[in-house]
């Protein structure tokens, strides 16, 4: 049987899965992640993680033949090195020659979304696509585009977050304004709907967080709109513009055959989905002539991360 590793690193968490050759997952397990203590004690972390996977899985680590990494940050794929992971405060880091001896075999290391978009590439929603553009909707926005199976880009590709949707516009943590991640991530959704709902005290976006405001997040407008709320009807509505202009820029770039939606605020659905196909219809240039992509939920969830980073090479 052919046992592959995957490791998806977060700032909070670190999941490992045994994953068949064929991109199904066998097991997984979890560790927290402390990176406080230094790059050190997190590989070691990474390698416990691994070995509780292989444990779940009813083999021994010694059983994997290979598998990879991914981490919230730039790498160099091919030297298997972490140039800048902010989140986790590493610089230069070579996670590759560090893993080798803990794993029992040599790596491969790449960007977090990168192999989310290619677990979902090979065992998920892009699937029956020759090509697919992942957008992960989170604290941030994060992007992977594929083609005929294997990742396409160099290193650094995919940033999609940091494109400029606005200009001038809202400061982002990058060092430019009016970046696509300030208006259409999950983060993003949430300020602006609690910035509604302090102009408009009568909403029900206050009966769906409790009146608390700290519990806003990117699902509330959804929740407080199905009720039939106009103002969170406006808030969804506008962050759907956001979002339909960042797409259809990435859309007229990359001509992807699918674009798949990851991350929480993608779980709304045709809620979301529906309104912001027929936001892209005009904004995609010769759509009339050259059709749409297709437009869909990822399906692996947090699992696509640790299928992707498998199955890297």
């Amino acid at each position: 049987m052919d046992y592959r590793l995957g490791i998806d690193l977060g700032g909070t968490n670190i999941a490992a899965g045994i994953v068949f050759g064929d991109g199904r997952l066998a097991a997984k397990a979890s560790v927290p992640c402390h990176p406080e203590r230094g790059a050190e004690s997190v590989m070691a972390d990474m390698a416990a993680a691994s070995r509780l996977a292989a444990e779940n899985a009813g083999i021994s680590l010694s059983d994997v033949v290979g598998g990879g990494v991914g981490i919230p940050g730039v790498v160099d794929r091919g030297r298997g090195t972490v140039l800048l992971a902010a989140n986790l405060g590493w610089n230069d880091v070579d996670v590759r020659s560090a893993l080798t001896p803990l794993l029992g075999f040599f790596p491969a290391i790449g960007n977090d979304a990168d192999c989310a978009a290619l677990g979902e590439c090979r065992a998920g929603s892009g699937s029956r696509f020759g090509s697919m553009l992942l957008i992960t909707i989170g604290t941030g926005i994060g992007g992977g585009i594929t083609s005929g199976g294997r990742l396409s880009g160099g290193n650094g590709c995919g940033e999609i977050g940091h494109m400029v949707i606005e200009l001038g516009g809202e400061p982002c943590a990058c060092g430019r304004r009016g970046c696509f991640e300030r208006y259409a991530s999950a983060s993003a959704l949430a300020a602006q709907t609690r910035a509604a709902a302090a102009i408009h005290p009568d909403s029900k976006i206050w009966q769906v967080c409790g009146g608390r405001a700290e519990e806003i997040c990117g699902k509330t407008a959804f929740d407080a709109a199905e009720l039939g709320d106009e103002t969170a009807r406006e808030v969804v509505s506008r962050y759907t513009d956001y979002l339909a202009e960042g797409t259809a820029n990435l859309i007229n770039i990359l001509r992807p055959e699918a674009v798949v939606f990851g991350g929480g605020v993608s779980r709304q659905g045709e809620a979301l989905f529906a309104p912001l196909r027929e936001r892209l219809v005009p904004l995609v240039y010769a759509a009339d002539r050259l059709g749409m992509p297709e437009i869909c939920a990822a399906a692996l969830g947090n699992d696509a991360g640790i299928i992707g980073a498998a199955l890297l090479d």
